[in-house]
């Protein structure tokens, strides 16, 4: 095969390979190893290869770009940007987007090796181009040049070439092509800036942040709808939460929400606002955070009991996020009655809702639920059950429902909620205690698909795992659970047949 891809490289390099000849070097190439391709490869050849990508044949140019990735596989980036630094340059102006997706792929590959970075980083026309197809229609060339420019920024001559030359100002030109590549030009200011605290001080310096800020808090509510993605995006790095505190951010974030109920159109940015908090309770502290921003709890509270599906749905994933460890848990039980009457409308919403806004109430529910094994004080434990109690008047049968309906999304959604609860005493005991549960549970029949039989092996997982199972369940039942784990996900018993003499 190598000796085929061999003579097939070199009819190409004379350029009078035909098509088919292309096609039968495409599927040569990618059956020999990168290091009898490298041995045989030259640079002529290549030159020859991107040389053919100059036709107006479709076919022609998809071959020779399969071709080509395959081949630069091969090479170090260091000889490539060398070597090819002008095939590169002329692939981005390619009216192919492929093409284009080829080279901004290369120079990825070249800004990770410190060898060959400088050689990019002393190159200003490639990566003008390269800013320059952030603005380009198709939205896959758009994203390969923000992940090549991310890639660029992860070094400190990267970030000086970026924001301390020319090509600052080549961003501001095509920022201003549309609203849809200024937004892609924020987003590519946000990767960078979650980089590092230096990272976010030049894209700071450059006032490219302050000005998704001031589009945030301005008075578009779509531009803010958008916008507020991007700033939860900038607000999971330490460094980013830092720079919105300091900038007041996230007190002025908090008053937008505080004023939304004069606000008829609020309904198009406050699920990304409330969604904002959420995320940065998490990350933060949701105590502090609930503490400091009492707009937020509440608002969740108000869109959670509305009767709107788009602000319950909201509701619910927020209340899943802020959940999801034990200082949100604690925060979420400081209110008593008025959380435990919320579980029992989103215990409703589970059985009676559209598909969507049950399995984020599903998922929502096993996030509430689910306390790791070292964090199962008495009172904690006592907090779950009383909260999984306040779903429903029968919780256990009403999820049990769920996982039989012949809908594999919620059948799996069910069997999450159990596995959220597999590792508590008290849930174990009411497993038990329901009739033909450990049966369903070991019973392999009623999973029809991969993505249910993993779901239920995570929960005889959960239930094996667990240090009370064997004393709860007993050993009869125990040792079930522990076979099925052995024999994995997908084992089928094979059936077994008896040969009867005289039998035709």
């Amino acid at each position: 095969m190598a000796e085929a891809a061999a003579e097939l490289l070199e009819r190409a390099a004379r350029r009078d390979a035909a098509l088919e000849e292309l096609r039968a070097l495409r599927v040569a190439v990618q059956a020999v190893p990168l290091a009898a391709l490298r041995s045989r490869l030259a640079e002529h050849h290549l030159r020859a290869l991107f040389g053919l990508l100059a036709v107006n044949d479709r076919e022609q140019v998809s071959a020779c770009v399969s071709i080509l990735e395959r081949l630069l596989q091969a090479l170090e980036p260091l000889y490539v940007i060398r070597s090819l630094r002008e095939e590169l340059h002329k692939g981005l102006f390619h009216p192919d987007d492929s093409v284009k997706i080829l080279a901004m792929s290369q120079v990825g590959r070249i800004v990770e090796d410190s060898a060959a970075v400088p050689e990019i980083l002393h190159s200003p026309e490639l990566l003008q181009q390269i800013i320059n197809c952030i603005g380009e229609e198709k939205i896959a060339v758009a994203k390969e040049a923000i992940k090549s420019l991310s890639r660029i920024a992860q070094r400190q001559e990267g970030l000086e070439a970026l924001f301390g030359s020319s090509l600052l100002g080549d961003l501001r030109r095509v920022m201003a092509t549309s609203d849809i590549v200024r937004y892609r030009v924020y987003e590519l200011i946000v990767e960078i800036s979650s980089v590092s605290a230096e990272s976010l001080n030049y894209c700071a310096s450059s006032g490219l942040i302050s000005e998704l800020i001031g589009e945030l808090t301005g008075e578009d509510v779509l531009v803010r709808a958008t916008c507020i993605e991007m700033v939860t995006a900038l607000a999971h790095s330490p460094q980013g939460r830092q720079y919105l505190a300091q900038q007041g951010v996230i007190d002025r974030i908090s008053n937008i929400i505080l004023g939304a109920q004069s606000d008829p159109f609020s309904s198009f940015y406050l699920p990304g606002f409330v969604k904002f908090f959420g995320n940065l309770a998490v990350v933060d502290s949701p105590q502090q955070i609930c503490e400091r921003y009492p707009v937020f709890m509440e608002k969740v509270f108000e869109m959670a009991e509305s009767q709107d599906p788009t602000m319950i749905g909201v509701a619910v994933d927020t209340l899943g996020i802020l959940g999801s460890n034990v200082e949100g848990k604690q925060v979420l039980q400081k209110t008593r009655s008025r959380f435990q009457n919320l579980l029992s409308k989103i215990g409703h919403q589970a059985k009676n809702a559209p598909t969507e806004l049950r399995l984020r109430c599903l998922d929502a529910i096993s996030s509430l639920l689910y306390l790791p094994p070292d964090q199962q004080t008495e009172d904690l434990l006592r907090m779950t059950e009383s909260w999984f109690t306040s779903l429903s008047s029968q919780p256990l049968e009403l999820f049990r429902s769920i996982s039989t309906q012949p809908f594999p999304d919620l059948h799996c959604g069910a069997l999450r909620v159990f596995t959220a609860i597999a590792n508590q005493p008290w849930a174990q005991k009411l497993m038990l205690s329901s009739p033909g549960f450990v049966e369903y549970v070991v019973d392999r029949s009623v999973e029809p698909d991969k993505a249910s039989k993993d779901a239920k092996y995570e929960l005889v997982k959960a239930l094996v795992n667990s240090k009370t199972i064997a004393e709860i369940f007993g050993n009869q039942y125990y040792l079930r659970l522990r076979a099925y784990l052995l024999e994995g996900p997908y084992y089928v018993q094979a059936a077994s047949t008896t040969a009867v003499e005289g039998a035709e």
